[in-house]
């Protein structure tokens, strides 16, 4: 019986692009001859496949479900299509799976197996915003999301400002749509005139927009980003 691997396979961003705009075909191709998923939300999973045009119909395709609230000790028996033979694909809610996602748990799994991690091409929200940003692009952190309460987070900010300063460093967060404004404003607030910010917003989708300016320039011409999925980016 010839192993199976385990294939890390991107999704869309915005549904509202078709997934042969940011998909590769080579990975299409691959995902098309898989029957056996991993999946974050087994209902958008389910739109991205039918999307993709998946030659079987969604009743065929096996899914187990590997999201934030998934025990860690449930992660290992997924692995059971691969141990049979059997190609299994990981598909994140929104990108690159594995990456800022509870996907990389499977991945640290297979590896302890000896199972092969094949990662196909795909679209990144980090890289994409970070390579549209013009800030500096050798020396990076993705920190995922700062604090919900606006004090810790203005306290946060102060810190990520004076890192970024201190080692030349772009910091790379993100935020729940509907705080996207009360962020942006504690950044206004509390980062100096002359730190660069861009945010990056509905990325690859036909409403997206990137912004990068010095802070001075987003207070002068000010931006609502409303509920939008965005990337923020911050260079001292």
């Amino acid at each position: 019986m010839s192993a199976g691997r385990l294939h890390l396979l991107a999704t869309w961003l915005s549904e509202d692009t078709p997934p042969q705009a940011v998909v590769p075909a080579a990975a299409l191709e691959r995902l098309h001859a898989i029957e056996h998923f991993v999946v974050e939300d087994a209902k958008s999973a389910r739109r991205f496949l039918a999307a993709c045009g998946h030659p079987r119909t969604m009743r065929e395709i096996a899914m187990a479900v590997l999201d934030e609230h998934t025990p860690a000790g449930q992660v290992p028996a997924m692995l059971a299509p691969v141990l049979e033979g059997k190609d299994l694909g990981l598909l994140s809610e929104a990108g690159m799976p594995a990456v800022a996602d509870p996907g990389a748990l499977l991945v640290a799994a297979a590896h302890r197996r000896g199972i092969a991690v094949v990662p196909w091409v795909g679209p990144s929200s980090i890289v994409l915003a970070l390579a549209a940003s013009g800030l500096e692009g050798q020396r990076f952190r993705f920190l995922g999301y700062l604090p919900a309460e606006a004090v810790a987070r203005r306290a946060a900010i102060a810190d990520l400002e004076r890192e970024s300063s201190r080692r030349r460093e772009t910091q790379i967060f993100i935020e729940t749509p509907y705080r996207n404004d009360a962020l942006l404003g504690d950044l206004l607030a509390t980062c100096k005139d002359s730190t660069r910010l861009c945010v990056a917003a509905d990325l690859t989708s036909p409403s997206q927009t990137i912004r990068s300016a010095p802070v001075e320039g987003w207070k002068k011409t000010p931006s609502i980003l409303g509920k939008r999925p965005a990337i923020f980016l911050l260079l001292a």
